[in-house]
C-alpha cells in the first residue's frame, strides 16, 4: 500500500513540475539557510567549552572609575594569581599567561617572525584542555628558558625531526629556549591562540610584587559547586587588604578617600565561556564576538525556516484545494477516508523529505562561501550531520504532516456529490490564515531590508566621518627598532624620496593594533583628584604627519629643551580638567608607583580625533614627547603604491636586517576595526535577499493557484469587456493589499530593532523615513513583478478556452 502511495506521489510531482519545483526549492533554501546560520550560532556559543573544566574556569579582570573616566582591563597584576589562591580555599588552581607580541625567532640558519608568542605558568596544561602530544604536561613549562610549541609550528621549524631538545633563539632578547613539548593546535573556538608558550619562570616581570602594573591574564579553577558570584563578593576586601598600601603611596590618598570622591577600583570574575561574546574589557588578546549579532542571526534563522514552512504549507493547501474533484471521484469509486488521508500525507511528506535532502546538499555547497564571507571555519561533516539527522528527519516529517493535513482531513471529509457539483471550489473565501501568513512573510522581508539599509548607511557614515586625522596614504613600517642605531638613517633615506612627504616615529596609532599606556594625572588646581587618560608617546613630526590640528598653543619642538616635560592635551582632556578657556596656564602631575611626582606643562591642545572605535566616545588623551618608537609613520603622495613599496623595501633590505619588511596602511587598519559590522551588513543583505526570494516563490505559486482557481471568472469578465489591465489589477489587488499591511507592521518593528543596534555606536546616523519608504517600495515592486507574469498570462488567455476549462 505504501508503495502505491509513493508511486502516485511521484506521478503527482512530475505532472505538476512548476508547482512542485517552487514548493520543494523554497523549503530547501529555507532549511539550508537555517542550518548554515545555526552552525554559525552554535560555533559562537561554543567558545572555550572544549575545556573539560570550562564550567569552573573564571578569569580575573580589573575595572574602575577615576574622576569620571572608566577602565576595564582583561589583564591584572603579577601577584594576583598566587595571592588570590592563597586567600580563598574555594580556588583549586590559578594560572597566568602574558602575551609577548610578535618576536623574531632563529632556528639554525632560518629566521621566523611569529604572530602569537606568550609566557605561561607551569600549570597551564592542568587548567586548559590543550593536549600535549610530546613532553610531560606537568614539567614542560617548569624550568626557565623552556618552551612548548604547537604541532603546526613544530612541522614548520623542524619538519619530520623530533623537536624535543631543540633550541630556539628569541632574537629580541638574545635568549635561547629549549623545546620541552609539542601541543595540539588550540581549537578555533578559543578566545586565545598561541603557537609558542615559554616558561613564565624565566620572565623577570612575573616575579614582580607590584599591584600598580598589569599585563597578566589570570585564570582560576574553582572547586566543584563553588558559585563564582559568591567569590566575587569577597574581592573588595581582597583589594583593600593587598592594594591599599601601594595605592596610597602612589596616589597620596587612601582607598577610602579615593572612593569617597566617587571613584572606585575592583576585581571581577568572568566565566571563561562568556568571554568571547560578553566581555567588555580592553586589551583582549583577540577581538571577541558580539552577542547581539548572534541573537539577530538566530532570529533570522528561525524566521527563515518559518517563512519556508509557511510557503510550503500555503502552496500545499492551495494545491490541495484544486484536488477537491479528485477526492470526490475517489470516494465515489470506493476509496475510504483513511486511504485518502494516508495518500495526501504521504505526498506532502515525500515533498518535505526531498526538500530536506536538497537542503543538505545546498549546505555542503554554500558553506565554503559562507566561511569566506564570515571569516569562519565552520564544518558540516558526516559526524555533525549524523548528530542532527534525527532532528532534521523529525522536522521534515512534521512539515510534511502539517502541510498535508488540510487536504487529508478537510477535503476527505466532504460529501462526494457536493464536491463533484463544484460547491467547494466556488465557496467564498475570506482573508483567513493564508493571508495572515503572507503578511508575516513580507513583514520579515521588509524588516530585513530596513536592517540591511541602516547597516549600509552606518558603515558609509563611518567611512565619511571626520576622524580628526587623515588616514589616506599613510604607510606604517613596523619593527624599525630592529635597525638599531641605523633607524634614524633609514628614516632620513626615505625622506629623500619626493613621494614621501613627512615621517614620524611613534608606535601609537589611532587605528588598528597600537601601543597603549594609561596615564594617571592630576591638575595643578586639584592635585588630589587623579584622572585616567590614554598617553601617546610621539615625536615633533607626529601631529603634522597624521594631519591632526593644533587648536591652542603649539606643537612639540626639538628647539625647546623643556618640551621633554611638556604635554599636549586633546579637547576631551581639557573638558575633563575644566580647562576649556585657558589650558596653557596649567600643569599636570603624574605619580609613579613609588609616589615620585613629575610635573608636565601644557604647551598645546590638539583637536579631538577618534583613536578608538566609533562605538566609544572620545576620551581624554595626552601626548608626551619621545623619540624611542620602533615604528615609522610615512605620509606619502603617489598613485604608484606598488612603486613606493618597492622603493621602501629596497631601502629596508640595504640595511641587512635579515627580516622582511613589515608594513600596513592606516586606512586598511581603520577598515579592519569595523570588519565585524561589514560582515554583518553583507550577511544581512544575503539573508534579506534569500528571504525575499522564498517569499516571492510562495507568492508566485499562490498567484498560479489563484489564476487557475478563477479561470472561468476571468473568461466571463473578458467576454463582458474587461481589459487586460483590469484583469491584472483584479488578480494583484489582494496581495498588494497584504504587502501594505505587512509594511504597517514591519516599519515600527524595524525602527526599534535598528535603533537598539545603533545604540552600540557613540557616533551614528539618524534613521530617516526614506529608509522605510525604500524598503516598502522594494517589497511592493518585487510583489508586483512576481505576480505580473502569471497575471498577464491569465489576462491575455483566450476566454473561450477559459470558459471550457470547467
Amino acid at each position: 500500500m505504501i508503495r502505491n502511495y509513493l508511486l502516485i506521489g511521484f506521478r503527482k510531482l512530475m505532472r505538476n513540475k512548476t508547482f512542485s519545483f517552487i514548493n520543494i526549492s523554497g523549503l530547501a533554501i529555507g532549511i539550508a539557510t537555517c542550518l548554515i546560520i545555526m552552525l554559525f550560532v552554535s560555533h559562537e556559543l561554543s567558545y572555550d567549552s572544549f575545556n573539560t573544566k570550562a564550567e569552573r574556569i573564571v578569569r580575573v579582570a580589573f575595572k574602575g572609575s577615576i574622576n569620571g573616566t572608566s577602565l576595564n582591563e582583561a589583564s591584572v597584576m603579577p601577584p594576583v594569581a598566587q595571592t588570590i589562591k592563597n586567600d580563598f580555599p574555594e580556588i583549586e588552581e590559578a594560572t597566568r599567561f602574558k602575551y609577548y607580541g610578535k618576536p623574531t625567532l632563529v632556528i639554525g640558519d632560518k629566521i621566523f617572525r611569529e604572530e602569537s608568542f606568550a609566557f605561561a605558568d607551569s600549570n597551564f596544561f592542568s587548567v586548559f584542555t590543550v593536549p600535549l602530544l610530546k613532553g610531560d604536561p606537568k614539567t614542560a613549562l617548569l624550568q626557565p628558558n623552556t618552551i612548548v610549541i604547537s604541532q603546526p609550528t613544530a612541522n614548520k621549524y623542524f619538519g619530520t625531526e623530533n623537536p624535543i631538545g631543540k633550541t630556539i633563539l628569541l632574537k629580541d632578547q638574545n635568549v635561547n629556549f629549549t623545546v620541552s613539548g609539542v601541543f595540539e593546535k588550540i581549537p578555533e573556538n578559543a578566545h586565545f591562540h598561541f603557537e609558542l608558550l615559554a616558561a613564565m619562570s624565566g620572565l623577570p616581570d612575573a616575579r614582580s610584587d607590584t599591584w600598580m602594573e598589569s599585563g597578566f591574564f589570570t585564570f582560576l579553577v574553582l572547586n566543584t559547586g563553588t558559585n563564582y558570584k559568591n567569590l566575587e563578593a569577597k574581592l573588595p576586601a581582597f583589594v583593600e587588604k593587598h592594594m591599599s598600601t601601594e595605592f596610597s603611596k602612589a596616589f597620596g590618598m587612601s582607598l577610602e578617600q579615593f572612593r569617597k570622591k566617587g571613584n572606585n577600583i575592583e576585581f571581577y570574575l568572568q566565566p571563561i565561556t562568556s568571554i568571547h561574546l560578553h566581555s567588555e574589557a580592553t586589551n583582549e588578546l583577540e577581538a571577541g564576538g558580539n552577542v547581539q549579532y548572534v541573537y539577530i542571526f538566530a532570529a533570522i534563522a528561525i524566521f527563515m525556516l518559518i517563512i519556508a514552512c509557511i510557503n510550503f504549507m500555503n502552496l500545499s493547501t492551495a494545491g490541495g484545494s484544486k484536488r477537491a474533484r479528485e477526492v470526490g471521484i475517489r470516494k465515489v469509486m470506493g476509496s475510504g477516508k483513511l486511504s485518502l488521508i494516508a495518500q495526501f500525507l504521504v505526498e506532502s511528506t515525500l515533498m518535505s523529505l526531498l526538500s530536506l535532502v536538497i537542503a543538505i546538499i545546498l549546505v555542503g555547497l554554500a558553506l565554503p562561501v559562507f566561511n569566506q564571507l564570515a571569516e569562519k571555519d565552520l564544518k558540516f561533516s558526516a559526524d555533525s550531520l549524523l548528530t542532527i539527522l534525527p532532528w532534521l528527519i523529525l522536522l521534515g516529517l512534521s512539515i510534511g504532516l502539517l502541510a498535508g493535513s488540510y487536504p487529508a482531513f478537510y477535503l476527505s471529509s466532504f460529501n462526494p456529490i457536493s464536491v463533484l457539483k463544484g460547491k467547494l471550489a466556488t465557496a467564498k473565501k475570506g482573508p483567513g490564515l493564508r493571508s495572515v501568513l503572507v503578511v508575516f512573510q513580507f513583514c520579515i522581508s521588509i524588516i530585513l531590508i530596513v536592517g540591511t539599509t541602516v547597516v549600509y548607511q552606518q558603515l558609509k557614515f563611518i567611512q565619511e566621518i571626520n576622524l580628526g586625522y587623515n588616514k589616506d596614504q599613510v604607510l606604517i613600517i613596523s619593527d624599525t627598532w630592529k635597525l638599531g642605531q641605523q633607524e634614524a638613517s633609514f628614516r632620513q633615506q626615505l625622506l629623500q624620496d619626493p613621494r614621501i612627504i613627512k615621517a614620524s616615529s611613534s608606535g601609537y596609532l589611532p587605528a588598528g593594533p597600537s601601543n597603549g599606556n594609561n596615564f594617571f594625572l592630576a591638575g595643578d588646581d586639584n592635585n588630589q583628584q587623579y584622572t585616567k587618560t590614554l598617553r601617546y608617546d610621539v615625536d615633533p613630526e607626529y601631529i603634522s604627519t597624521m594631519g591632526m590640528e593644533i587648536v591652542k598653543g603649539r606643537n612639540f619642538s626639538s628647539e625647546f629643551g623643556t618640551d621633554s616635560v611638556g604635554i599636549i592635551l586633546n579637547e576631551a582632556a581639557t573638558r575633563q580638567f575644566g580647562w576649556e578657556k585657558d589650558p596653557l596656564i596649567h600643569s599636570l602631575i603624574n605619580a609613579d608607583n613609588s609616589g615620585n611626582k613629575t610635573s608636565y606643562r601644557v604647551i598645546g591642545v590638539v583637536k579631538d580625533f577618534h583613536f578608538k572605535s566609533l562605538h566609544e566616545t572620545i576620551t581624554p588623551l595626552v601626548m608626551v614627547m619621545s623619540k624611542n618608537a620602533g615604528t615609522l609613520i610615512l605620509k606619502i603622495n603617489t598613485k604608484d603604491i606598488a612603486g613606493i613599496l618597492t622603493s621602501v623595501r629596497n631601502q629596508w633590505t640595504s640595511f641587512s636586517t635579515g627580516q622582511p619588511l613589515n608594513y600596513s596602511f592606516l586606512d586598511d587598519r581603520y577598515d579592519q576595526t569595523y570588519n565585524s559590522e561589514k560582515k554583518t551588513g553583507m550577511l544581512l543583505g544575503i539573508f534579506a535577499g534569500l528571504t525575499i526570494l522564498i517569499a516571492c516563490l510562495g507568492l508566485f505559486g499562490l498567484t498560479i493557484f489563484t489564476a487557475e482557481q478563477r479561470t472561468r471568472e476571468i473568461g466571463i469578465r473578458k467576454v463582458l469587456g474587461a481589459s487586460v489591465t483590469g484583469i491584472i489589477e483584479l488578480l494583484s489587488r489582494e496581495y498588494v493589499k497584504l504587502v501594505v499591511i505587512a509594511f504597517l507592521f514591519a516599519a515600527p518593528i524595524g525602527w526599534y530593532v535598528m535603533h537598539k543596534w545603533l545604540e552600540s555606536f557613540a557616533y551614528k546616523i539618524d534613521i530617516k523615513w526614506v529608509v522605510f519608504a525604500v524598503a516598502g517600495g522594494i517589497a511592493l515592486l518585487i510583489t508586483i513583478i512576481t505576480m505580473s507574469f502569471q497575471s498577464i498570462k491569465a489576462a491575455v488567455a483566450n476566454p473561450v478556452k477559459a470558459l471550457r476549462s470547467e
